[in-house]
């Protein structure tokens, strides 16, 4: 009987993660919007987009305030209008944390 090969049909279902901890920031922003929505984080997939989890304006915006929140950063109005997944959710918190990270690095003036 001939080995079937399951990596291939792995990455057609989930590209790995860029990195650790880039995974475990979508882990959060997940764990975040099922909260809020108050549905299973089981339910939310990394590529999952607003309008299928069903999140209108309003709820994203509750969404908004418990990101903002959780990672203690703001998100500029501009932002939230490019945030309409799960995947751009977590991309656009990655880019602001590292900026904050960089305004207040130990070793900045």
């Amino acid at each position: 009987m001939d080995a079937v090969d399951n990596s291939q049909r792995y990455h057609e279902i989930r590209p790995m993660p860029e990195t650790p901890e880039t995974d475990q920031l979508s882990s959060r922003v997940i764990n975040v919007i099922a909260k809020t929505q108050r549905i299973p984080a089981e339910s939310i997939a990394p590529d999952s987009t607003f309008n299928q989890l069903k999140i209108d304006s309003l709820d994203g915006i509750n969404i908004i305030f418990a990101l903002e929140n959780e990672f203690g950063i703001e998100i500029p109005d501009e932002g939230i209008n490019n945030m309409r997944s799960v995947r751009e959710v977590t991309e656009g918190i990655e880019k602001l944390m590292a900026a904050k990270a960089q305004t207040t690095s130990p070793g900045a003036v």
